[in-house]
């Protein structure tokens, strides 16, 4: 792997660097391989609002607790949601070796 590396542009806009990464090879750019993970505590995640059907009982339900915790029950709701997306992560992860089919097998409707 050679160490030299071209140049990264400079973008006009996050537009612009979006077009140039979707077709640009980054280890071109950046040698990964030397590359450190980095956190960005301040960096406020992108939202965006959807519309989402749920039964009444259920919103019902998720009021109640959000009352008893104090917060509002949207906010419970994405607690819920990232629990529950952290534990398939890491499910997904373990069971790597498994079947496909088998490791799926929770997602298909039952018969």
């Amino acid at each position: 792997m050679p160490n030299t590396k071209k140049r990264i542009p400079d973008f006009k806009s996050e537009d612009d660097e979006r077009r140039f990464w979707d077709t640009a090879n980054s280890t071109e750019y950046v040698n990964w391989h030397t590359g450190k993970r980095t956190k960005l505590p301040r960096l406020k995640p992108s939202l965006r609002t959807i519309s989402l059907r749920l039964p009444v009982s259920m919103i019902e339900d998720l009021k109640v607790l959000a009352n008893r915790r104090d917060v509002p029950y949207q906010s419970l709701l994405k607690v819920f949601l990232a629990e529950r997306l952290d534990r398939e992560r890491k499910a997904n992860h373990s069971s790597a070796s498994m079947r496909p089919s088998a490791r799926n097998s929770s997602l298909r409707p039952r018969q």
